[in-house]
């Protein structure tokens, strides 16, 4: 699967969006080695702490399928901005540590902007499992 695939991938998650509250929907879709694709979206609660973010659930619906980090190659995500949409500060932290350092992850829109980045850009000095040594 090439790149504006797994991009499609991504926005056609964004229907799965259950987002009553910010409208802002958002999907995700995880390519792995092997060529599946695990999508995820955002999905609110009334309860604001309780929500997911799409790219978290692209990443635990993988995991609770078997697989892991070094199984992942990348990681699209798209939302209805001005920019490439980034991902929140939690999402950073979650992918930092269950997506591999060399992976792609790539930031897009509706309108067909794309910027591609990594684990290290994304979020420098991440705290991590040496952290807790």
């Amino acid at each position: 699967m090439d790149k504006k695939e797994l991009i499609q991938k991504a926005i056609e998650a964004r229907s799965l969006s259950y987002s009553p509250y910010s409208h802002f929907a958002v999907g995700a879709a995880l390519l792995t080695k092997d060529g599946k694709v695990f999508l995820g979206a955002n999905v609110e609660n009334s309860s604001y702490p309780l929500c997911m973010c799409a790219e978290r659930n692209a990443l635990y619906n993988a995991m609770m399928h078997g697989y892991k980090k070094s199984d992942f190659l990348v990681l699209a995500l798209s939302a209805d901005t001005d920019g490439p949409c980034s991902p929140c500060g939690a999402c950073r932290q979650v992918i930092s540590e269950l997506f591999p350092k060399d992976g792609a992850i790539i930031m897009t829109n509706l309108k067909g902007a794309v910027q591609e980045t990594n684990v290290e850009e994304l979020l420098p000095f991440a705290f991590s499992e040496d952290d807790l040594k």
